[in-house]
């Protein structure tokens, strides 16, 4: 199936997902390489104007010779298709408003001009505003360090922005002042401010200086409550279970906390995090998520009842794994709207909620085989633009005129037309205990079944995550290695999203078992279907698929080269180090020193006697999430003690994930002469290369 016209018209379910076949290969020349990948722009959002007019949405994208990619605003009318890019400045230009009126558009902009160190050219986050039809920017807050989030007022005459500051204050604030150039695990803290600033006498005012952390707000439509997401401070940790809802009343200037203590006493564990709040039109409603590892987020209303907080948890499909953060009523209705997974796609639910906690059971809006990344409605409802995926397409915009039926609006990458894709396929097996268990397999374009192929096992994230249907070109395997001539097996295996809340919850207590023998049976059923060439098997992944694949390597000798990106070793060195602590104690149901036999089954390491598979090992420098000290054992043991082939690549400077396009191409070329070498056997020249090429970079 192939759409290469930005005026496409509306086309049904049928036609949409068409398979492979049916485009005709001759359309499709362009053999893809490491280098297409920086070519593609990615749409990370969209919002409707108020009457439906216009689509605004961001773009992000890599504009050598600048390292790191550049995000800027573009808009599209809706009847004519007609695309205008509006901004031009690496400035990471996001968060697109609309005005109440539809004349303007507010956005976060980090403008820096010439030397000025003064607001708003100082390269600090500001808010400004352009016009519908384009034309000269206009900065709308000045303020010195910044801003860090904001809300515009539904009428337009009030915009509200959160700003940080640093305070430092407890017993040892004098010795922590005057020796302010070292750094502290406790006691300087950043804290928020609420500000409303009056875009009619453009006067500012503050309204709310609590000594918490705002992570997330919303506003009521007549502007009387304020509702918060806060923490204690800005560390993820003390969102894992000590995060709040406080509604400030403008009436009163009061903050009240409304999910007081016992309100998380029916949660599954106590570690789950808030997602952002969003109100009601009428104001009388606030929805927000209950995000957890290992467990199914949850959605909650907070409903004002004769002016008195009540709280409650609302149903959804008990196959539908819903995605936090993704909850919004539909324009001026109480209908509530929401993304979940479900089978390796993502579509958007809505359900009715009426006064008095009565809930409608939420049914879907967007098409069944397509992964929706965002949403919008236009203000009265009646108008829904998504950004959506397929297994022939990046994201692109689309507006949705029934749940089979959507309307192309943009092609933001007309070149993935001609590129010869893999065939992209659901893929089933039965995983430990008989159980069914999917994936998404990638097969070269041309392949003919009858010959096996050297197969690369490529394993998500997470593990609270999943692989989707979809065409999906990024920097750990997918469609590169397929058109390199290998078969990819993406497995969705225990503990993946989309599949239910006891498939989900299976590995809760099972890591490094029940997915494995998931992952196994696998590749195992690929073997036997005459897909994978069993002598010529590999596997990847980056954080728990770097995880999953040392647990492999520790497991079996079956692979014969294994690329682990960001992977935890030891799971007490992990809940000690990491910024999110909570991922492991649900795992592991409990503490190191509640559950030490638990720590020890969770933990490779203590298996890497057994390694013989060939490891090429990746991690950023800062990596918070998961800190190196996993990688560097892990290749002290290999290379020193255990004489396995192994390298280990360090990225400077980087965290949790790769963001330069040096670091992201030495990515991918350090791992394909790696699985090269292994599994087709080529000379070590095309890894040599790679060495020279990565460090003449």
């Amino acid at each position: 199936m192939l759409f290469t016209r930005r005026n496409t018209c509306a086309f049904m379910l049928v036609l949409f997902f068409g398979s492979l076949t049916s485009i005709g290969l001759a359309d499709r020349t362009h053999k893809i390489e490491a280098e297409d990948y920086f070519s593609l722009g990615v749409m990370t959002g969209c919002q409707l104007s108020p009457n439906g007019k216009y689509l605004v949405y961001s773009e992000t994208r890599w504009e050598p010779p600048a390292e790191k990619r550049n995000m800027d605003l573009w808009q599209v009318e809706v009847a004519t298709k007609k695309v205008k890019r509006l901004t031009f400045d690496r400035a990471a230009d996001s968060s697109p408003k609309w005005s109440a009126d539809g004349k303007f558009i507010y956005f976060t902009s980090s403008r820096k001009r010439g030397d000025e160190t003064d607001p708003p050219y100082n390269g600090k986050k500001q808010v400004w505003r352009i016009a519908v039809d384009g034309g000269e920017l206009f900065p709308v807050t000045r303020v010195d360090d910044g801003i860090v989030q904001f809300v515009l007022s539904d009428d337009g005459q009030s915009l509200y922005y959160t700003t940080s500051v640093e305070v430092v204050e407890d017993e040892w604030n004098d010795l922590r002042t005057k020796f302010k150039s070292l750094k502290y695990a406790h006691g300087v803290d950043d804290f928020s401010q609420l500000w409303k600033l009056d875009l009619v006498q453009w006067r500012s005012e503050k309204l709310v200086d609590e000594h918490r952390y705002i992570t997330s707000f919303d506003v009521t439509t007549d502007e009387r409550r304020i509702a918060m997401l806060t923490t204690p401070d800005n560390t993820l940790l003390t969102n894992e279970g000590w995060s709040q809802i406080d509604v400030y009343d403008m009436a009163t200037k009061k903050v009240t906390n409304v999910t007081p203590d016992g309100w998380r006493d029916d949660h599954p564990v106590p570690h789950g995090w808030l997602d952002a709040v969003t109100f009601s039109a009428d104001g009388d409603a606030l929805a927000f998520t209950v995000s957890y590892d290992g467990y199914s987020p949850q959605i909650y209303l907070l409903e004002w009842r004769d002016d008195r907080p009540n709280i409650q948890k609302l149903d959804h499909p008990a196959d539908v794994t819903v995605i936090g953060g993704t909850t919004h009523f539909r324009g001026e209705t109480r209908e509530l709207c929401f993304l979940g997974d479900i089978k390796a796609t993502k579509r958007l639910y809505c359900m009715l909620t009426m006064q008095g906690g009565v809930q409608v059971a939420a049914v879907p809006r967007t098409p069944v085989d397509a992964v929706v990344g965002a949403y919008s409605y236009a203000k009265t409802g009646n108008q829904l633009a998504v950004v959506l995926s397929t297994t022939t397409h990046p994201p692109d915009a689309f507006i949705v005129n029934s749940p089979g039926s959507v309307d192309r609006l943009t092609n933001i990458n007309p070149q993935v037309d001609t590129w010869i894709i893999p065939q992209i396929k659901r893929y089933h097996w039965k995983g430990a205990g008989g159980d069914e268990v999917e994936g998404i397999l990638e097969l070269p374009a041309d392949y003919q079944p009858g010959k096996p192929l050297p197969t690369v096992v490529e394993i998500h994230g997470g593990p609270t995550s999943a692989t989707h249907h979809e065409l999906r070109f990024w920097i750990y395997g997918r469609t590169l290695l397929a058109s390199k001539g290998y078969a990819v097996l993406s497995p969705n295996y225990r503990g993946s999203t989309g599949y239910g809340d006891k498939f989900l919850t299976d590995l809760i207590g099972r890591e490094n078992d029940i997915e494995v023998k998931d992952i196994l049976a696998g590749v195992d059923q690929l073997v036997a279907d005459g897909i994978a060439d069993p002598d010529r098997l590999g596997v990847m992944g980056w954080s728990n698929g770097g995880y999953l694949t040392n647990c492999l390597i520790t497991t079996t000798d079956r692979f014969k080269a294994a690329s682990s990106g960001a992977g935890v070793l030891d799971q007490i060195i992990q809940w000690g180090t990491e910024d999110t602590p909570g991922h492991v104690i649900n795992f592991m149901q409990g503490q190191p020193w509640t559950k030490p036999g638990a720590y020890h089954k969770g933990s490779p390491i203590y298996n890497l006697g057994q390694v013989k598979t060939p490891t090429l090992i990746h991690v950023g420098e800062n990596d918070p999430r998961v800190p190196p000290a996993h990688s560097r054992t892990l290749y002290r043991a290999l290379k020193h003690y255990l004489n396995v082939p192994t390298e280990l690549v360090v990225y400077p400077d980087e965290g949790h994930g790769l963001t330069t396009y040096t670091h992201r191409k030495a990515k991918m070329k350090w791992y394909l002469g790696w699985f090269d070498k292994y599994l087709l056997g080529k000379t070590d020249d095309s890894a040599d290369a790679t060495k020279k090429e990565h460090e003449g970079a």
